[in-house]
């Protein structure tokens, strides 16, 4: 009977139940999101997620400090300048997923080629496409080595949530047969991503010298592992066509405008952390290097000028002023300090008026990297249509040209230019070696600001600039400048097995001073 009587009540709940969620499923949908991949949307977060993610903790402390642009007192956000810290270089694997407002290009990017490869007539975007994702993950294995590369972002379509870990050496090798067959695919006659894409709105013609560009860039890299087929990928790129012309140089702008996500992030993240105001203590106890000015000042450098500044106040009472003057500037030295020093106010921190403008362009790729990959292939006798010495010189003038972009108080007068190439001539009676070093410094000088990462690079496939590490109490490397970044702890509870098989790989550490496949 008891058992009776609770079937009489249970019924109708069901019931109520039942029609309680009658079109509940469909008043739960968001009625303004997309049901489907929208391509062009995804194509232009893609491209702001990878160059921006990450930039105060692996760009600024960790990459900035190591490199010896930027210093700090403080030791939390010393990453680069004590060697402390790893949690910020972490931060870059977000690329592979987390907030989606902020993260996760390489998610939009396999949804993208997934969705226009459908599409026989979306061939440019695709090329495109794939371009960017050949960018996106040299940036990944750079700084990590051994990483999900053919597996990754497949979660929704293929549901594998534990990719496997590619070898660096396999991922050079599909990223440079991934360029050379998008470049070869485009085709004027069909449609592009216009507007969408913040680089180039959808130009192809500079989107090929963007790729031949790159592929120069990665066929560079190889030249400590396996010379010949560096020589081979350097040529193709050479033959293809790369950013020769300040027209195709590849930036994105921005606005100074009230949403944050609109303004230039670095001029963002350098203000947010330690720039905001003149004068006294900063939030990460950041100023330029001792390394960085004491070499633009000792080299006679016009860019000395355009980027650094001095805070003074011409009086005792009067508000303070960014002075620019050369004998004003000084660099903190990296590692010296672990509390405020009384004269940090004397030291040099960005200029205000170029690289902390929010307006301020982002360069991705210029014709000054491009002319120091030139003058590196001429020395290795693998370009002759011109001389190491011309290229050099194209470099370090195009190099000065680019801070006008910044507006007035970048430019740079061709006198100022020409002063600096004759009291700091190409050493063409110099050994191969010697003026790979003077290429490779020049490069840590013209890429600041615009590529951090791959100045990181760089050096360690080349060993220059020279660079003193440091040795502060208790750090993380051992007195050793940080050679890779670290892959986060929940990489080896969620992704267990392929971790772990990739860090053997890799001489069985996951730390700051292990090293990626092609720095030997």
């Amino acid at each position: 009977m008891k058992k009776l009587l609770r079937l009489l009540y249970l019924a109708p709940m069901a019931l109520l139940f039942a029609s309680c969620d009658n079109g509940f499923e469909e008043m739960n949908v968001n009625p303004n999101a997309s049901t489907s991949v929208v391509p062009g949307f995804l194509f232009t977060r893609a491209q702001l997620t990878t160059v921006s993610n990450n930039y105060t903790g692996a760009a600024y402390l960790t990459i900035g400090g190591s490199m010896q642009h930027f210093a700090t007192y403080k030791e939390v956000p010393g990453a680069g300048d004590k060697y402390f810290n790893f949690s910020y270089s972490t931060g870059s694997w977000a690329l592979y997923g987390g907030d989606p407002a902020t993260a996760g290009a390489v998610i939009d990017i396999e949804q993208v080629i997934a969705a226009v490869k459908a599409v026989p007539t979306d061939v440019n975007k695709l090329s495109v496409a794939r371009i960017w994702k050949a960018y996106l993950y040299h940036r990944l294995t750079d700084l990590y080595g051994d990483v999900p590369y053919s597996e990754a972002g497949k979660a929704l379509t293929d549901k594998n949530y534990t990719p496997k870990y590619d070898q660096q050496s396999a991922i050079y090798a599909d990223m440079l047969k991934e360029l050379e067959q998008a470049i070869a695919a485009f085709d004027p006659a069909q449609a592009t991503f216009g507007t969408s894409d913040l680089i180039y709105g959808g130009d192809i013609t500079r989107w090929k010298k963007f790729g031949y560009s790159l592929m120069l860039r990665l066929g560079m890299r190889l030249t400590q592992v396996d010379a010949a087929l560096a020589k081979t990928w350097v040529q193709k790129a050479i033959a293809g066509g790369v950013i020769t012309s300040d027209a195709d140089i590849a930036s994105i702008a921005y606005v100074d405008g009230s949403v944050t996500a609109s303004r230039n992030f670095i001029s963002s993240g350098l203000m947010s952390t330690d720039y905001v105001s003149p004068g006294g203590d900063n939030v990460e106890g950041g100023k330029f290097a001792k390394t960085l000015i004491d070499h633009l000042k000792t080299t006679k450098d016009p860019r000395l000028n355009v980027i650094s500044v001095v805070w003074v106040k011409p009086t005792a009472t009067s508000a303070y002023v960014a002075d620019t003057a050369t004998a004003l500037q000084k660099g903190m030295p990296n590692a010296a300090f672990n509390s405020l020093p009384a004269d940090f106010d004397s030291y040099s921190e960005p200029n205000p008026n170029t690289i902390l403008k929010y307006n301020a362009p982002l360069l991705v790729f210029t014709t000054a990297e491009t002319h120091l990959l030139l003058a590196e292939a001429a020395v290795r006798g693998w370009y002759t249509a011109t001389t190491a010495e011309a290229e050099y010189k194209s470099a370090v003038t195009a190099g000065m040209k680019h801070w006008a972009l910044f507006g007035s108080a970048g430019i740079i007068s061709d006198a100022r230019i020409n002063a600096y190439l004759t009291a700091n001539p190409y050493k063409t009676a110099g050994s191969i070696e010697e003026q790979i070093e003077q290429i490779s410094t020049q490069k840590w000088v013209a890429l600041f600001l615009e590529d951090e990462y791959e100045i990181f690079s760089n050096w360690r496939r080349t060993g220059y600039p020279k660079l003193t590490p440091t040795n502060y109490p208790g750090n993380l490397t051992g007195g050793k400048i940080p050679t890779r970044f670290q892959i986060p702890d929940s990489e080896g509870i969620y992704n267990e097995t392929n971790f772990i098989e990739a860090r053997t790989r890799q001489g069985g550490t996951n730390s700051l001073s292990s090293i990626v496949w092609w720095d030997k």
